[in-house]
């Protein structure tokens, strides 16, 4: 059933009776939810003395908002803080199981308090980005309008699956991990709150075992306040009338092995993929591995590793080492054939290959700006001497006639112009790096033959 609640007397987000049922089977991270400001943990970028949403909230002027974050970072906390902070109605919906009737209810409500004593509404919706384009269109007007304020939640990113021009009228908020201090204040705090969290208890802590899970929680909150209420409550039901002891290989016990935050589809393929080839550009044969590994841990395919290689190799290296892109080539063939977890292996060597060797974009932007030309400039048509002449019809009508084939002139080389009439253009300026040194050395050569005047000797 999906939870609609107006929320007039004790301004949480659910109603009391509700409350009630609710906390006696709730696990620690819900218990330990900050029910105010000044317990609420992290997010000091905007939320603290003198950040935005603290003026905000003081003020009691809240606009429009869009929570996004990873998964036990405080957003749906600080949703309830601000139910319990603001002085306007109070409604939550989950967007998984609340339709169009469900906003257009909440709507009519707040019309009607907005008319009859002017006072605000916020809608809470959690997980925002499952609501279809539809669904968010129907809360545009009254966003904009005013009457309606919108607290959205969200672990993709707002700017790809929410709605432009809900967007634009509200105030988008990322939330980042918890760091591992403000886990271990959170994991500190349980231990001693006898009324929400495990202070009724007689438990001896060890500090690494709490530094432990404050480490592989990746700064969520949810998973070490989880791990922490597994051990306690474990030993407390073995033994109930002995100190409870929660060292390192209890914690270690209490959760589960680490796992990657890692969405293929959204912010985090994308921002790896970023890393990992700005990495191999910059030459930084460390921060490359780490970011292969990061891609290849979270389970990303490997034939999109490979292929971001393959592109770094041709753009970033090119002729400066032409073996990189032989490698790579390699390496997308191998992983391909051999799969994982070997793969990593070929993919790892061609990485290594690409972050070690020379750089040279001369290729890269030879094309560039060779195809800019093509698209923008009028169409240039084939001279005739280099049209095709393999049949009768050409050689009557002058095509190839006057075309010098190079292998017949001293150095394989004769002067003729190869591009279109009227264009004169330098595309391909090879660097002074890597191989691209012979490159460079050879046109040189080219062109004192042709200042020389011996270009057209047999």
């Amino acid at each position: 059933m999906n939870l609609m609640i107006e929320n007039k007397s004790n301004r949480t987000l659910f109603g009391e009776s509700e409350q009630a049922r609710i906390a006696s089977a709730s696990p620690l991270a819900a218990r330990m939810r900050p029910r105010n400001l000044q317990e609420f943990i992290g997010q000091s970028h905007f939320l603290g003395p003198d950040k935005l949403l603290t003026r905000m909230l003081e003020a009691d002027r809240l606009s429009s908002l869009i929570f996004y974050g990873p998964p036990g970072v405080g957003k749906t906390s600080l949703a309830m803080v601000i139910a319990n902070y603001t002085k306007a109605e109070f409604h939550y919906l989950s967007a998984p199981a609340a339709g169009v009737k469900d906003i257009r209810d909440i709507i009519r409500l707040a019309r009607n308090r907005l008319a009859a004593n002017r006072a605000r509404t916020v809608l809470f919706i959690d997980e925002i980005h499952r609501f279809n384009r539809a669904q968010q269109d129907v809360l545009l007007d009254d966003v904009e309008a005013g009457v309606l304020i919108l607290i959205g939640a969200t672990t993709e990113n707002p700017f790809f699956s929410v709605n432009s021009p809900l967007i634009s009228r509200s105030t988008v908020f990322r939330f980042e991990p918890l760091g591992q201090e403000d886990v271990l204040v959170l994991l500190k705090a349980a231990l001693k709150d006898t009324e929400r969290g495990l202070g009724k208890f007689d438990i001896d802590a060890d500090k690494k075992a709490l530094e432990f899970l404050s480490v592989i929680c990746d700064g969520d909150a949810r998973k070490a306040l989880t791990a922490l209420e597994v051990g306690v409550l474990s030993q407390a039901a073995r033994n109930p009338d002995k100190k409870i002891k929660f060292n390192l290989e209890v914690a270690k016990e209490s959760i589960q092995q680490k796992t990657v935050d890692y969405d293929g589809t959204g912010d985090t393929h994308y921002d790896l993929a970023s890393a990992l080839q700005k990495s191999m550009r910059g030459s930084d044969p460390d921060a490359t591995v780490y970011w292969l590994a990061r891609m290849l841990v979270g389970g990303e395919d490997v034939r999109f590793i490979a292929r971001r290689i393959a592109i770094c190799a041709t753009e970033d290296v090119g002729n400066a080492d032409p073996m990189a892109t032989v490698l790579t080539a390699s390496a997308v063939q191998i992983s391909e054939f051999v799969g994982l977890p070997e793969a990593q292996l070929a993919l790892a060597q061609a990485a290594l290959y690409v972050a070690c060797a020379p750089k040279s974009n001369a290729s890269a932007s030879a094309v560039w700006q060779a195809m800019a030309d093509v698209r923008n400039q009028p169409t240039k048509p084939v001279p005739k001497h280099l049209k095709d002449s393999h049949y009768a019809a050409a050689k009557k009508a002058g095509f190839g006639i006057d075309y010098k084939y190079p292998h017949n002139f001293k150095n394989g080389f004769v002067l003729q112009e190869y591009l279109p009439v009227g264009l004169k253009k330098k595309y391909y300026m090879p660097k002074n790096i890597g191989y691209e040194k012979n490159i460079q050395h050879y046109l040189q050569k080219l062109e004192s033959l042709i200042e020389s005047g011996k270009p057209h000797q047999k």
